[in-house]
């Protein structure tokens, strides 16, 4: 599904991809969002420029890096991806999962239980992620075990209480408000 919104007075595409759960990965009855060139990343401090605009809408705990080359989630918190240098195909949803080519200026934001893969090489991308108020995360990688307590962990995370780039109409939780699952 895909549509436009204005956080800030500035039109972005949204888009949303729903991935169902296996028997390795749980993925989520939310979906992920796909906020296509939503920063404008400035030639110096692009980091600690994403950094910032995270933040201030509650969005931290941040790391900046790529994103690991191979299937993991995180079972206790939601994820933000805000791309600022380079491009890479990320797969998401496990190895039946669909890919997703993203780059400098996207926005990623990934429900807990989410698989997600960087299919490209790792210095070809460089974003930093961040968690709701701060969250901690922890990482799984779909081996026998994680589960039951992933799935338990995941359905106790509340929804984030802002949209990563403050969107006030369409944004993060109008759109995963819309899930009958959260209603």
């Amino acid at each position: 599904m895909k549509f436009h919104r204005s956080p800030n007075n500035l039109s972005i595409l949204v888009e949303r991809f729903y991935l169902k759960g296996d028997n390795r990965f749980p993925n989520s009855e939310l979906p992920v969002l796909f906020y296509k060139g939503a920063l404008d990343i400035p030639l110096l401090f692009a980091a600690a420029h994403v950094k910032n605009c995270l933040k201030k809408n509650n969005w931290s705990n941040a790391w900046e890096n790529s994103i690991y080359k191979y299937h993991h989630y995180h079972s206790i918190t939601h994820e933000v991806i805000g791309v600022y240098k380079g491009k890479t195909t990320l797969q998401l949803g496990g190895e039946k999962g669909i890919k997703l080519q993203i780059e400098k200026g996207d926005v990623l934001v990934i429900p807990a239980g989410v698989a997600h893969k960087n299919l490209g090489r790792e210095e070809d991308l460089k974003c930093v992620g961040a968690y709701p108020n701060g969250m901690d995360y922890d990482i799984n990688y779909g081996k026998p075990g994680e589960r039951p307590q992933t799935d338990k962990n995941i359905k106790a995370i509340p929804l984030p209480s802002d949209d990563p780039l403050g969107a006030k109409n369409k944004g993060l939780k109008e759109l995963w408000y819309d899930e009958k699952v959260y209603n």
